[in-house]
């Protein structure tokens, strides 16, 4: 599953239209072997964006009566910041439980985990996977790819933000201190190994502050993400 992952952040990477990015969505949803992966985000003007494998009919059901509204899994986004699973939510209240029957009726399943997306210039986004099981295959299904969602999650909304701006001029840029600490010890000549020893992370996790770093420098690598920091007085060698 490793080298499967690692080829699905790279053919994301290269996504450059949102139809590319929605075929890479339905291939996470067969690679995972799951119901469904949906992909929720605002846009820098405020309209809501979303990339999802459900069908026609219950998408159109869930916008023609305005679900998002009283949908706990959305309501919850905007009080987290950690990865969250739906049996853990409030569903006490009448129009949530019809909801989400309806939900399991239209096929989403009766399972769910949403991770929520925070970028560096106020964006947000929900990424989210579902599935039809038991509560104890689906508790050993995130246990064991949490670290794989979160990563994934996180590779969608920067690709998501880079197909959205492609044309916009590049903003004020402002690495966060692991970001900078990442190029910077990357521009020592350390392997990301051994970089990721020194800052006490998981080369995983790592990997997240270097592709951060690249996007926010709208570097082609990590040598140009390196290079630019550099130029533009972000870092020091």
């Amino acid at each position: 599953m490793h080298d499967q992952m690692e080829a699905f952040l790279d053919r994301v990477e290269q996504c450059n239209t949102f139809e590319d990015l929605y075929f890479q969505i339905g291939a996470l949803r067969d690679l995972f072997q799951i119901n469904h992966v949906v992909y929720h985000s605002v846009n820098r003007q405020g309209d809501p964006f979303a990339l999802a494998t459900y069908g026609a009919e219950w998408a159109n059901y869930y916008e023609k009566e305005e679900l998002y509204k009283i949908d706990p899994v959305v309501l919850s986004a905007f009080e987290r910041f950690h990865p969250y699973n739906w049996k853990n939510l409030s569903w006490d209240k009448k129009h949530a439980r019809r909801m989400l029957l309806d939900a399991i009726d239209g096929g989403v399943g009766n399972q769910g985990v949403s991770v929520p997306i925070r970028g560096p210039h106020g964006e947000f986004s929900l990424f989210s996977l579902s599935h039809s099981c038991t509560d104890e295959v689906w508790a050993r299904f995130v246990a064991n790819y949490m670290s794989d969602l979160l990563l994934v999650g996180h590779f969608l909304h920067q690709t998501a933000r880079r197909i959205e701006h492609s044309s916009k001029e590049q903003e004020f840029v402002s690495l966060s201190p692991r970001e900078s600490d990442a190029l910077r010890l990357l521009g020592g000549g350390l392997n990301r190994g051994r970089v990721a020893e020194k800052l006490s992370i998981s080369e995983h996790t790592l990997r997240v502050y270097i592709e951060s770093a690249r996007f926010k420098l709208r570097a082609a690598n990590t040598t140009h993400a390196v290079a630019k920091a550099m130029s533009q007085g972000l870092i020091a060698i």
